[in-house]
């Protein structure tokens, strides 16, 4: 029998229990802290937080991250100094990156002596690294051979692509600086001047190699008549006629882009296009670029489409495209074309475009084989959405309405957002999309910070790190100008686009990228939807659509298909800015003249196009397939194209519409509308 315990022993025991808790609550808190410590920074991570750990973390490396952090928020460059102030030790990959920054911000705030200081370091320390190009840049501008090392050494970072912009004033000097831009970045801003300048000035100077590279330069630029005359120089003037493959002197990857520039030029400039590229095809038949050339080829209306596809060797004219295009003209069966290619972009559009006649013809068994004809996950997610809505619309129509509500049921699993997921929720009675666009947006939520995931650990951490300019040059300078082809490369470089402010080029790589990937994961999607679809300049839109009773999330999708938010674009017709306004235009609903100038100025912009869209849908008594239309063709030809189909059979009536770009308008926009109206509504699937 146990003996009672005494009374110290009694008092000692919750002594115990109370240090073996607060023991276990300090572990906890350590751990705790630790976690936190190790655990990934980011844009997102709190300020607080940062700054605690930029003083008292033990890692170093750690520090440095919280304090490129901070920098990247910081507005006063004395604060940014003091910020980076001692990160620039050792040889690891952020060491350059904050000297770099050191260096800009050193120069922005007056300290030219400091800058410089801290530049020649960063050249002797990491002398191979691309932030280097920026030291050779900023030195070069006292000692111009270093501008010539930065040229040679780095000759794609942007820039070397800037300081040959600034060649000159020599007229040799000129011709350096626009041969370098027309091999590594002739959509470097500003670089089509001095292009056309060095052309047109030197030309009969000019050996015929560098008229070839600077013509090649034009051609990217898809100025197919600069070319031409770059090339032709004294011995031909500019003709189209007198062009001929073998006197130009062109690889394939040459000819190729000489031809793709000259298609999309005037009558005498296309059929120019057609000879050089069906010269080419002939040259290199097994080459990509003849297989690109036949693509392009099989895509000219009219007979002379069809005779070019005659006119191939064998080897092209059998492959995907001209037989799609044999096949839609009716000049052989199609079912061969779509079982031997289903996953070539020939065969999509071949589908559709036959697919789409027998559904206007209200032919909805022939419609329904055509879109059974190729399986959904052999196609991209924005053309499995298009096939599954008009399958599910065909079997509505053969009275199968159970197996129509399944299909579109389908449909938004992997795509509830754009415009067949609008179309497909409005035909399952979905409450949202009956109620769509009754109530205008009350809030445009700026998006958090989402991870890049590049596959490359340093453009990764780069961007994790607030620091997307150097992910973008770094990227740049490992491409060499390669232009991006793969999903993929696509997919990372339009988003480092983006996160450099130029939505123009980035958007268009992501479409690109979006029309070529399978659905993918949910996670995937949601990311790249966000990608494709992002907020800018959201207090003009918020306000320009509350004061005219427009829905915001409707101006933002007329901006994203109209100037992909580019202030400064301006269309061949002399259309302006985001929305894309006319001057007279303009003028018109400002109640007087305005500076064309002005119209670059979202300000002044977005509330005029709210404006303007507002008329028309009073116009149309609400009715947004009428006023988006109205906006891209004018409200008199849409006048012409009101029919009963617009009530019964809206889907079709979109289908009808008689111009393409029209056509595509009205979808894209009313698509966007709805993917900017569910984009803050949590996960789609």
């Amino acid at each position: 029998m146990s003996e009672p315990p005494t009374p110290a022993a009694e008092r000692q025991g919750p002594l115990l229990i109370g240090l073996t808790c607060l023991g276990s609550l300090t572990l906890l808190l350590l751990a705790r802290a630790a976690l936190q410590q190790r655990a990934l920074l980011t844009p997102n991570t709190p300020r607080s937080q940062l700054v605690w750990i930029r003083h008292a973390a033990v890692d170093p490396e750690q520090r440095r991250e919280a304090s490129l952090l901070l920098a990247s928020g910081e507005g006063e460059n004395r604060k940014r100094r003091k910020v980076l102030e001692g990160q620039g030790w050792g040889r690891g990959p952020l060491a350059p990156v904050v000297l770099k920054l050191d260096a800009l911000a050193a120069e922005q705030g007056g300290g030219q002596a400091a800058g410089d200081a801290l530049w020649r370091a960063l050249l002797h320390r990491f002398p191979g690294d691309p932030a280097s190009a920026d030291a050779l840049y900023a030195l070069g501008r006292q000692d111009p051979s270093l501008r010539q090392e930065l040229l040679r050494r780095f000759p794609s970072h942007p820039a070397a692509l800037a300081a040959a912009l600034e060649t000159g004033p020599t007229a040799e000097a000129q011709r350096q600086g626009a041969l370098h831009l027309a091999r590594w970045g002739a959509r470097w801003p500003g670089a089509d001047a001095l292009l056309h300048q060095v052309c047109q000035q030197q030309n009969q100077n000019l050996p015929k190699g560098d008229r070839r590279q600077l013509a090649l330069g034009l051609a990217e630029l898809g100025d197919g008549t600069g070319a031409l005359s770059c090339l032709a120089g004294a011995r031909h003037g500019s003709s189209p006629n007198k062009v001929r493959l073998g006197e130009l002197g062109l690889d394939a990857s040459g000819a190729l882009r000489l031809g793709q520039s000259l298609l999309k030029g005037p009558p005498e400039q296309q059929r120019a296009g057609e000879r050089l590229l069906l010269s080419l095809t002939g040259r290199w038949p097994l080459s990509p670029e003849a297989l690109e050339s036949a693509r392009l080829l099989s895509q000219v209306e009219g007979p002379g489409g069809l005779a070019l596809i005659g006119a191939l060797p064998p080897p092209l004219g059998q492959s995907a495209p001209g037989q799609a295009r044999l096949a839609r003209e009716g000049k052989q069966p199609w079912q061969p074309v779509l079982k031997r290619w289903p996953r070539d972009p020939a065969s999509w559009d071949l589908q559709w475009e036959l697919a789409r006649e027998r559904l206007l013809k209200g032919q909805w068994s022939a419609a329904a084989t055509l879109l059974t004809s190729i399986e959904s996950d052999e196609l991209s997610a924005p053309l499995a959405a298009r096939q599954q809505f008009w399958l599910g619309y065909t079997q509505q129509q053969l009275g199968g309405e159970g197996a129509a509500k399944r299909t579109w049921e389908r449909l938004l699993q992997f795509a509830p957002t754009g415009y067949y997921g609008w179309r497909a929720s409005l035909q399952l009675g979905r409450p949202e999309a009956l109620e769509h666009g009754q109530t205008p947006t009350q809030q445009l939520l700026p998006d958090p910070w989402r991870p890049l995931a590049s596959g490359d650990g340093d453009l990764d951490r780069l961007w994790r790190l607030g620091q997307p300019l150097e992910a973008w040059e770094t990227w740049r300078q490992r491409q060499r100008n390669r232009p991006p082809r793969a999903p993929q490369e696509l997919l990372v470089e339009g988003r480092l686009r983006q996160g450099v402010g130029d939505d123009w080029t980035g958007l268009g790589q992501l479409e690109r990228a979006h029309l070529a990937l399978p659905a993918g994961s949910c996670q995937a999607r949601r990311s790249l939807e966000r990608d494709l679809h992002p907020l800018r300049f959201g207090p003009v839109f918020l306000a320009a659509g509350q004061r005219e009773g427009v829905d915001p999330a409707l101006l933002l999708a007329v901006a994203l298909q109209e100037s992909r938010f580019t202030p400064a674009v301006q269309s061949a017709a002399g259309a302006v800015g985001l929305m894309q306004l006319m001057p007279g235009t303009a003028a018109e609903l400002a109640g007087g003249p305005v500076d064309p100038q002005a119209l670059k100025d979202p300000a002044t912009n977005v509330p005029l196009g709210a404006r303007y869209l507002r008329q028309l849908l009073l116009r149309w008594q609400g009715n947004p397939l009428l006023a988006v239309a109205s906006y891209n063709a004018g409200p008199g030809a849409v006048e012409g194209w009101i029919s009963p189909q617009l009530r019964l059979h809206p889907e079709l009536w979109v289908e009808a519409i008689p111009y393409p770009e029209t056509r595509l308008y009205v979808k894209k926009v009313l698509g966007n509308h709805w993917s900017y109206r569910r984009r803050d509504l949590g996960p789609p699937c």
